[in-house]
């Protein structure tokens, strides 16, 4: 199964960092933000990465290289100086994702998130009309009304009056065939995903694990914090 991590994004938010330094390579914890997926992904088995770029990407390639230090296979995909949303930037790399699901991580996020949970949901997504799998994660303070109802493993846009809403955690399996029908070019992923979802062809999960959007200089300078303390605690060089 191959893996996609988003990282073409300009970052508006975390300004002025992100002027001279793409989001995905801003540093937390003595690593940049997406070499924490990329070890992650790799153990849990997916060596077959795809990064998308468009911000400052050559500094992406630069610094990552081929991923052979990792243990990944890693390929780019090049989107040139506009970035072309989530949508279509999936859309575009769809050739280097390989057959089957695929697991896309969004750059900008930290987690501890066992990337290995999602082999049982791809093998049913290839026995089933599934487009989609999410990961749900409590809803953070700036985000408190959420973006999905989970019900019984199926991710709804609207559920029954009061079910609970969650955060999409930018964690999700896909099939190519979600987007079919697209046409290149910069579009969102969230229509295609309430297309699926209104035809029940999405299911997910709820992660009570740890979780941080990493969208501002703030957020980024707290997770900084809390992972040289956890580094500290176990002994760990930083």
């Amino acid at each position: 199964m191959h893996a996609m991590i988003l990282a073409a994004g300009r970052g508006e938010r975390m300004r002025p960092l992100t002027d001279s330094t793409p989001k995905p390579l801003l540093r937390a914890g003595g690593h940049a933000l997406i070499e924490y997926h990329l070890a992650a992904l790799v153990g849990a088995g997916l060596r077959d990465i795809v990064i998308n770029h468009a911000h400052l990407g050559a500094q992406i390639e630069s610094a990552l290289g081929d991923g052979a230090r990792y243990g990944a296979h890693l390929r780019y995909s090049d989107e040139g100086a506009g970035a072309l949303e989530t949508g279509g930037g999936i859309f575009r790399a769809l050739p280097l994702l390989g057959e089957g699901p695929f697991v896309v991580v969004n750059g900008d996020i930290w987690t501890d998130y066992p990337f290995e949970h999602l082999a049982e949901p791809a093998a049913h997504m290839k026995a089933s009309a599934d487009l989609a799998y999410l990961v749900l994660v409590d809803n953070p303070v700036h985000h408190r009304d959420g973006d999905f109802v989970l019900q019984d493993g199926r991710v709804l846009a609207q559920g029954p009056a009061g079910a609970p809403r969650l955060t999409f955690s930018g964690i999700g399996l896909y099939r190519a065939e979600l987007f079919a029908g697209c046409e290149g070019g910069a579009f969102a992923l969230a229509p295609l995903l309430r297309r699926a979802m209104a035809a029940g062809r999405v299911g997910g999960e709820y992660y009570r694990g740890r979780w941080v959007d990493v969208g501002t200089p703030e957020r980024l300078a707290a997770l900084d914090a809390e992972l040289g303390r956890t580094a500290a605690m176990r002994g760990e060089g930083i």
